[in-house]
């Protein structure tokens, strides 16, 4: 059997920290479904086209990965995708407040699809998307902090005020 997780997100922008959690589980499951997600209620700076073409143009030396759009309950598309793993990135305990709420509840939903934390490389630990896009918004540099294949794309739209 096919193992194939999901690594949902907003992705708003891919940073580095998003990068480097696929790519790890990129050598452990065949399959990665990165999962951008569409909600509303979270009001993303950039429109889901660009930023799943943000994720598509970061991600593209990863062999094992398909990327979609979402929109609705996170454990209903592992059951339409038949994965048996979520896997949420983990930078500290708040965030593993947060994640393990949603994972109790998707477990009581459909108890057969497991979510997975992976800790955040230590390099990572810190770093958002929210903070990258302070940092840039006030002219600061992001090399590093965001794939380089879209570093200048952020810049510029910052620049431009364009997020579409």
């Amino acid at each position: 059997m096919k193992n194939i997780a999901l690594c949902p997100g907003t992705y708003d922008p891919i940073t580095e920290g998003h990068r480097d959690i696929i790519k790890r589980c990129a050598k452990v499951f065949n399959t990665i479904i990165v999962s951008v997600s569409d909600n509303p209620k979270k009001e993303p700076l950039y429109s889901l086209k660009k930023r799943m073409e943000f994720v598509s143009r970061s991600l593209k030396d990863i062999k094992n990965i398909e990327i979609i759009s979402f929109k609705g309950l996170l454990i209903d598309l592992a059951k339409e995708k038949n994965a048996q793993v979520i896997v949420k990135g983990l930078r500290a305990i708040s965030d593993f407040e947060y994640e393990f709420q949603m994972a109790q509840m998707n477990k009581k939903l459909i108890p057969e699809i497991e979510t997975f934390f992976l800790m955040s490389s230590p390099e990572y630990a810190y770093l958002s998307s929210s903070a990258v896009k302070e940092v840039v918004g006030l002219g600061g540099c992001i090399r590093g902090l965001v794939p380089e294949e879209i570093e200048k794309d952020i810049v510029e739209s910052f620049k431009n005020n364009i997020f579409k």
